[in-house]
């Protein structure tokens, strides 16, 4: 057997496979003897059927199949023993000869390979990028403890309503001052008047007393909303266009939520008991945890900024790429052509971003350790937690749940390709000017919205 590769350019060649008989014979007789084994033909015992009759019936099939699995499994080594680097898959050339197992003896496979480019990428301080930081200022520190205040706080009973209370009661339909007979009866009814759109139905609500009733009009207060409106009178949505009737709302109790008060009980709520013993410390460590709450944006942008300059410095490599949409097309069979020329594009713009990442890494020995991998799955855990107001979580706990996540192959993949993105970004600060630019909240955002 003979394999070789033919390079039309420096993107492209072919993977010639020659299979001659010798290569295959002993495999397909041993294949045939195995099905004769388990043949079960009439007139025959098992396992005893003639050779011959067992070729004539399964020969050209079984020899199909080993010349097949021969050709793809040496075409595969032969990329992988010498170092190819190949972009997709292999497919077959559009020009490939006849195979006709009937007759034949010798065998040639001949595949179409896309090539990576040769890549050297040239980094200077004349390249500049910006890293993106939010400004922690007292304002943003404190939304962020009001937002714990109200996520620990809690409901109490009150006697009269205002805008943010949650109002219970039993509505009844009306008509010309009266109980409507038949009409709609709803227990437990529930609103919040800061929901009632319209403001002279709201205004009914605000100041009024427990066992009170309120006479509204609910098409009128949610300005004929279906779905508001068949979900407070518990009916179905396809009937909400007939009522237009006024409602009564005997109010029979009021819930206020009352924020939690800023205390030694809520600082260990939020951080764990005795982190942090005062109000000045616990200012401290919101603005920590915002830091922190802010620092995968910023890297999100950043990248996105290094994606920009991989491609800057990729523009004018080419592929194959002729080769690279047949693979693509071929890959799912979902794929049509439109679909193909549309995505490819895109694709290309991936390709070059990961062959230039990928070239940089191994120019500059940027190596990932098991112990980086933990390290970054800690932290996801730890941002997921926090984004519950889980702020301060044993390790324990964080350990068990980075080791659960790092079970799954595809979740270790994308670790892998944060870590070397964060080594990267690391190793670019030294190497291109990067400059720090702090701004709003605000002005993140808008940052954020260009991408």
């Amino acid at each position: 057997m003979n394999v070789s590769l033919k390079s039309n350019d420096s993107v492209s060649g072919v993977v010639t496979v020659a299979i001659e008989k010798k290569d295959y014979e002993a495999q397909v007789d041993k294949s045939l003897r195995q099905y004769r084994q388990k043949a079960n033909i009439p007139g025959f015992r098992k396992g005893m059927v003639p050779l011959g009759m067992v070729k004539k019936m399964y020969g050209k099939y079984v020899l199909a199949e080993e010349i097949n699995q021969i050709a793809s499994e040496s075409l595969f080594n032969y990329i992988r023993e010498n170092d190819i680097a190949v972009l997709g898959q292999p497919v077959p050339c559009t020009d490939h000869p006849t195979i006709d197992f009937e007759t034949q003896e010798n065998f040639e496979f001949r595949f179409d390979v896309a090539l990576a480019p040769a890549l050297d990428i040239k980094l200077t301080k004349r390249d500049k990028l910006t890293r993106y930081e939010v400004e922690i200022d007292d304002a943003l520190i404190d939304k962020q403890i009001d937002s714990y205040r109200r996520s620990f706080g809690s409901y109490d009973n009150v006697e009269d309503v205002e805008e943010t209370d949650l109002v219970k009661g039993t509505v009844v339909e009306m008509e010309d001052g009266e109980q409507l007979p038949g009409g709609i009866w709803v227990e437990d009814a529930m609103l919040m008047p800061k929901y009632i759109k319209d403001e002279e139905e709201r205004n009914k609500f605000l100041g009024a007393k427990l066992n009170d009733k309120v006479v509204f009009n609910p098409n009128k207060a949610y300005e004929g909303a279906e779905a508001e409106i068949a979900s407070f009178l518990k009916v179905k949505k396809e009937e909400v266009a007939g009522i237009t009737h006024d409602f009564r709302f005997e109010i029979k109790e009021i819930t206020r939520h009352k924020p939690s008060d800023l205390n030694q009980e809520l600082f260990d709520k939020i951080f764990n008991e005795g982190v942090v013993k005062s109000e000045a410390e616990f200012r401290d460590k919101v603005k920590d945890s915002l830091k922190e709450q802010f620092r995968p944006q910023s890297d999100y942008k950043f990248f996105a900024d290094v994606r920009t300059l991989m491609l800057k410095k990729t523009a004018d490599i080419s592929f194959a790429d002729d080769i690279l949409k047949r693979w693509l097309l071929k890959s799912d069979e979902k794929n049509t052509p439109e679909m193909v020329e549309k995505d490819y594009p895109h694709v290309v713009e991936d390709l070059k971003v990961h062959l230039a990442k990928e070239q940089l890494v191994r120019a500059h020995d940027i190596k990932v350790e098991d112990a980086d991998i933990e390290s970054l799955a800690k932290r996801v855990a730890q941002a997921q937690f926090a984004q519950y107001g889980m702020l301060s979580v044993p390790d324990d706990v964080l350990d068990n749940y980075a080791k659960d996540m790092m079970k799954k192959e595809e979740t270790v993949r994308n670790l892998v390709d944060r870590v070397i993105d964060e080594k990267l970004a690391e190793w670019l600060k030294e190497q291109v000017k990067v400059e720090t630019k702090t701004v709003s909240l605000d002005e993140f955002e808008k940052v954020l919205a260009e991408k």
